[in-house]
């Protein structure tokens, strides 16, 4: 393994003649990169940068807000995943709160059907790899005539955002290191826009250390050559017509809509919504409370590394007042945050 790690690398080197900035768009490749030393072992004229890859990182300040508020109301079970609890608020954190923690939706479904006085919400947090076990899970409230379970939806969609950083000029990205996770539910031909309309070129990888690199010197080689398409280095998951079974489920409880990403601010078309069949299980059109102001934790550069545009050391707060035990900002605190891979791994090499 480590003789075709290095063959690898020694081609990425070998192409890399110009400064070429590559985006990986998955928490998960993230935390890889960082462990196994990856960014270390590049030229110094290819960076890595880290994208809107992180589901808790990129939900809105508004919706943290919002849930803090409703996990106040006497007659809510707040049910979510364990990375969404630390994550600070305006004024405050779900911790603060004692929400239940839950390993899947259906365990949230399950603590609805065993606390019928009450009502139950689970947050609906993720990428298109979440989402669709979220829809089966309402479906399954349907099923089951369990009426008082609830979902504050917050999902978010890969490819309008990708879209929004293509179109940038803030943001200099030559292609991209597309995810795994969420490109075994879409496929591959959502991502056919970038090389379509931008020219850019993206390559959908698997998680281990050699998956990655293959996708990096795929990906080194179109921009050199000056051509761009979209690849699946991730074969053995991942086919270009996705799962399609999965995204019917996903499409038949939820729809498109327009949505707020933390760094960035609305993209339109870039989350999804209860549809009108299922829209009785949004917490929202129950608990309509009025929220203070959301602000944003002063000097904490979340929205600006979520874009690449900065890197985690780059904040004045890293590892000062801002660690994992004492977290400002989500990027500190998920487990797929770029803040918390540096904390954890630095510029590791191997």
């Amino acid at each position: 393994m480590e003789a075709i790690a290095t063959k690898i690398i020694k081609a990425i080197e070998k192409y890399a003649t110009r400064n070429i900035n590559l985006m990986e768009v998955c928490g998960t490749h993230t935390m890889s990169i960082a462990k196994s030393g990856i960014r270390s072992m590049m030229p110094k004229n290819l960076k890595l940068l880290s994208g809107p890859g992180c589901p808790v990182c990129v939900t809105s300040q508004e919706t943290i807000d919002y849930a803090i508020a409703l996990s106040q109301e006497q007659n809510v079970i707040i049910t979510t995943f364990g990375d969404m609890v630390r994550v600070p608020g305006t004024r405050d954190s779900l911790e603060t709160f004692s929400p239940t923690i839950v390993y899947s939706p259906l365990d949230a479904l399950t603590v609805a059907a065993e606390n019928p006085e009450k009502d139950v919400v689970f947050i609906g947090v993720g990428f298109e790899t979440t989402s669709p076990t979220i829809a089966a899970t309402v479906m399954a409230a349907e099923q089951k005539k369990i009426g008082n379970f609830y979902l504050l939806p917050a999902f978010k969609l890969i490819p309008p955002a990708l879209d929004f950083i293509a179109s940038s000029s803030r943001i200099n990205v030559q292609g991209f290191i597309l995810p795994g996770h969420v490109s075994t539910i879409i496929g591959s031909k959502p991502y056919e826009f970038l090389a379509d309309k931008y020219r850019l070129p993206g390559c959908v990888t698997g998680f281990e250390p050699i998956d990655i690199l293959q996708g990096i010197l795929v990906l080194v080689k179109q921009v050199v050559e000056g051509s761009s398409s979209i690849t699946i280095e991730y074969e053995r998951v991942v086919k270009p017509e996705g799962n399609k079974k999965a995204l019917e489920i996903l499409y038949r409880v939820f729809e498109v809509c327009d949505a707020r990403w933390r760094g960035i601010g609305m993209i339109r078309a870039s989350g999804l919504r209860l549809s009108t069949a299922f829209g009785r299980y949004d917490v929202r059109k129950k608990y309509k409370i009025d929220v203070a102001e959301s602000v944003e934790p002063k000097g904490c550069i979340c929205g600006r590394v979520l874009l690449g545009l900065n890197m985690p050391f780059e904040c004045a707060l890293f590892k000062n007042e801002c660690t994992p035990l004492t977290p400002v900002g989500p990027c500190m605190v998920s487990s797929e945050g770029s803040c918390a891979a540096y904390y954890k791994y630095g510029n590791r090499k191997q």
